[in-house]
């Protein structure tokens, strides 16, 4: 199958989910949520395949969803007439078949173990997304953040709050402050961070020692895990949290971010979001990732 914003390869024991829209630092548009997920089932059901690494193309993991068009190419799932309807878009963000969280969360559904490998931007949605996976190793320079904390969003697939503690979640909800991935690591958010040209040959080890591993004993162990994890409550967070992203995307405040967005392009609102924080695209260029470090798929 050929994928449109992604690409999909099998070397060895190993599946490769690559996010390929490069060009727009691989930022979340239709089709890409059902290609993710048909991407994650087919390694699934392939006998051959005994662990999946997901990536992004280019200088960055994923820049989040897309909204430099003001959120149209959803218009189908979330308007009436051409304005918001609250009921079609609560019912479509929170349906299991359908939310577009819960096509990346296939992740967490497969019973093989998922690495996410993470450089560059990976901001919004795109941290809710690759902290479903399982293993998540970054690059030091990588940038992990919510910046719809601030504006225009709310947290989607909860992982943020189930990988933290009370103390550290609560601080980053409020603040939407981002995390280099050496500091994502040393707090606990994800795994491991090591220098970019170290990256992928770190992500390949761990994968090839995971597969290694009868298959049987890492879907045993996925299980209990995610078991206990589920019983916390992930569900219920998965369904209040869409449901408020889509109030606070239609909020007087978060319309007129998207209005002038549309009027004076993405980066004057980002400036204006951003700027008391010094952060995100604000920051000074040694505290961003480096534009240099590209992964070549």
């Amino acid at each position: 199958m050929t994928y449109a914003t992604l690409l999909y390869d099998v070397g060895g024991a190993i599946a490769t989910v690559t996010l390929n829209r490069p060009e727009r630092l691989n930022t979340i548009v239709p089709p890409m949520p059902d290609e993710f997920e048909h991407a994650i089932s087919r390694a699934t059901r392939d006998d051959a395949v005994k662990v999946i690494i997901v990536r992004g193309a280019g200088r960055a993991f994923c820049g989040g969803y897309d909204f430099g068009t003001g959120f149209h190419h959803w218009d189908d799932h979330i308007t009436t007439d051409g304005d918001w309807d609250p009921g079609k878009d609560f019912a479509w963000a929170t349906d299991r078949l359908v939310a577009p969280t819960q096509k990346f969360m296939s992740m967490w559904h497969s019973h093989k173990p998922v690495i996410v490998q993470v450089h560059g931007w990976c901001v919004g949605g795109a941290s809710d997304t690759a902290l479903c996976g399982d293993l998540v190793i970054a690059s030091e320079d990588a940038r992990i953040g919510t910046p719809y904390s601030r504006m225009w969003g709310a947290y989607l697939s909860g992982m943020w709050l189930y990988r933290l503690g009370l103390t550290k979640a609560k601080e980053y909800a409020l603040t939407g402050k981002p995390l280099s991935g050496r500091e994502a690591a040393d707090i606990g958010l994800i795994n491991e961070a090591v220098p970019f040209e170290e990256l992928e040959d770190t992500v390949r080890r761990r994968a090839e020692q995971l597969a290694s591993i009868p298959a049987s004993q890492l879907a045993a162990m996925k299980l209990v895990v995610n078991h206990a994890f589920e019983n916390m409550g992930i569900s219920s967070t998965q369904v209040l949290g869409p449901i408020l992203d889509g109030l606070m995307r239609n909020t007087p405040d978060a319309l007129a971010f998207v209005d002038r967005a549309q009027e004076e392009g993405v980066r004057a609102v980002i400036e204006a979001r951003d700027g008391l924080f010094g952060d995100y695209s604000q920051a000074p260029a040694d505290e961003q990732p480096d534009p240099a470090h590209v992964i070549v798929p």
